[in-house]
């Protein structure tokens, strides 16, 4: 996808800082100051939104590494670059640039979507229909996505909503009161709510990429802001609609066998586990941001040379799987149902005697996982080990939403929501209107009614399976792996039993999150959305500071103050 000279405003480098000295760089050749340029050409929309794009993929990368390189999942290596060890450290110096501490990239973004939805006609009709109003829709889902992605950065920021053409407004706007999290998310609910059944436009297919994966699923984003809102019943709602009724001619969304890893169960020996389990090809992918193939054309990611071993960055790798990562995936355990002529037995897989030590446990990590010596290059004298974690996609996309997490997002919001019954269930059977009848009560099904609703055509019982059931056997029959309950008489009331289980199946839902999230990006994010939802740093700060295997007591000390959390507005 190359880039598009097209618009002028897909230029617009009016970057809000901080600093007044910084708040734009007005030297660009590109910018025009045309406040009368309306949109009212159906090139223009296309151009000017593929131009936003191109401002998307500045920040790409940085959206999984924020999210990834702070959390309890991965280390730093020996060879990763002084800023990306200052990132996974919290250590940000008064006076130190960090390339992955810029604020004005995401203001880039946000400021195009507000020079588009302010400039584009959204009155012209043909053939009665509103030309613009799909890309016009699009453009708000980018503009939300990119606030979110903003507020869970640096905590508290500017709300901009028009278009910034001079540094006097610039600097205007840096004056304006800061937005925490729950108020931007409750501005942008609103602002995207009218726009949630628009179809999404489609351009074909651009460079061999499907147009219609570029933009976000605009039901999802809303599912994303009344999450991180506390607005749990609505957000479970958003969710449940989209994968039961997905738009643009799209079935629903069921969670099959399709992506499973487990081992042969039969009377074999176990040998290695097989399967296709793949996080980022085929329908498990809902978007994702396009980045250009080679670096002369525009921005290309470079995550798969912060991830794995690569010519290019001569196999040194920057990051690495944490010993938290390692402990979250053996702890878990492997269950099998072992079937044969008189009778079905239920095995669970041994925990020694592997040759390799990560197939113990859940097998995602195993498969997705792939380190190996390599040996001496007899003209440089140099050795190194070589790494791949599958789950980086190839330098041109960065993911953005996938059918698993957004299963895990569902039930954590349908677990607040008060129906920690479904969501485990979701866990360990899977979503069918014949699982939700077998294992949650009468009571929670009515209180939940449609929330929880399922059609039999595509939620089948023969072909759903439970999240747990992708990496950790056949869940459905483990004895072992149970909704939590109280004690006889420790809970005296319903509600006393549903305030015991919501945090504990909470607990096993964000285990759930490492398991099958681990790298893309979001278990820094889904550590601090839950500590804040408790008012507990502790549960954000205990899991980091052990990553190394190790208790840090810094830095445990720093992340247990929460504005250590946020990256400094500078």
């Amino acid at each position: 996808m190359k880039k598009l000279h097209i618009l002028i405003f897909s230029f617009f480098n009016l970057f809000i800082l901080s600093s007044c000295s910084d708040i734009l760089n007005t030297d660009s050749d590109y910018i025009e100051f045309a406040e009368d340029n309306t949109l009212n050409h159906r090139t223009d929309s296309v151009y000017s939104v593929m131009g936003i794009i191109s401002k998307l993929q500045v920040i790409a990368d940085r959206t999984v590494l924020l999210g990834a390189a702070r959390g309890d999942l991965l280390v730093t290596t020996n060879d990763a670059t002084a800023d990306l060890k200052r990132l996974a450290a919290f250590d940000f110096p008064e006076g130190v640039a960090n390339k992955y501490n810029r604020v004005s990239d995401y203001y880039a973004v946000i400021n195009n979507c507000n020079f588009y939805l302010a400039h584009v006609d959204t009155t012209m009709m043909r053939h009665g229909r509103n030309v613009f109003k799909p890309e016009y829709a699009v453009v708000k889902a980018y503009r939300a996505w990119t606030y979110l992605q903003l507020a869970k950065a640096y905590g508290r920021v500017p709300l901009v909503l028009d278009p910034i053409m001079s540094e006097k407004e610039a600097i205007d706007a840096m004056k304006m009161p800061k937005s925490g999290i729950v108020e931007i998310c409750n501005y942008f609910i609103s602002d995207l709510t009218p726009h949630a059944l628009e179809d999404l436009p489609d351009f074909g297919e651009i460079y061999a990429i499907p147009s219609r994966n570029m933009f976000l699923p605009i039901r999802v984003v809303l599912g994303d802001l009344c999450l991180w809102a506390g607005r749990y019943e609505e957000a479970a709602r958003w969710y449940h609609d989209f994968l039961v009724d997905a738009p643009n001619n799209l079935k629903p969304r069921p969670l099959g066998n399709y992506n499973r890893v487990y081992w042969p169960s039969n009377n074999s020996e176990l040998v290695s586990p097989y399967g296709g389990y793949s996080a980022t090809t085929g329908s498990e992918v809902i978007s994702f941001i396009p980045m250009e193939p080679r670096v002369f054309e525009g921005v290309v990611s470079d995550l798969p040379n912060v991830f794995n071993s690569t010519s290019e960055n001569r196999y040194f790798f920057q990051v690495e799987p944490s010993a938290g990562m390692r402990k979250i995936s053996s702890d878990q355990i492997y269950c099998l149902e072992n079937k044969n002529a008189t009778q079905t037995d239920t095995v669970y897989v041994q925990r020694t005697g592997f040759l390799e030590e990560n197939l113990v446990g859940d097998l995602r990590f195993y498969s997705n996982y792939y380190h190996r010596a390599r040996v001496r290059d007899e003209y440089t004298d140099e050795s190194a080990f070589t790494q791949r974690i599958n789950k980086v996609p190839a330098n041109n996309r960065v993911i953005t939403y996938r059918l698993t997490m957004v299963y895990l997002h569902y039930i954590e919001a349908l677990n607040r929501a008060g129906y920690p019954q479904t969501a485990f269930t979701a866990l360990k059977y899977g979503l069918c209107d014949d699982y939700i009848k077998a294992h949650v009560d009468s009571v929670e099904r009515s209180k939940a009614g449609s929330l929880i609703a399922f059609d039999k055509t595509y939620f089948d019982a023969e072909e759903t399976i439970g999240l747990h059931e992708i990496g950790s056997g056949d869940t459905h029959i483990d004895t072992l792996y149970a909704l939590p309950m109280p004690a006889a008489g420790e809970c005296s009331s319903r509600k006393d039993t549903i305030d015991y289980q919501i945090p504990l199946v909470e607990n096993l839902i964000v285990t759930e999150m490492a398991l099958e999230g681990a790298f893309e990006g979001s278990r820094y994010y889904d550590l601090m959305r839950v500590a804040l939802r408790r008012n507990d740093p502790s549960f954000l700060a205990d899991p980091i500071s052990r990553r190394t295997g190790e208790f840090d007591a810094k830095l445990n000390t720093l992340l247990l103050n929460q504005a250590n959390w946020y990256l400094p507005l500078r």
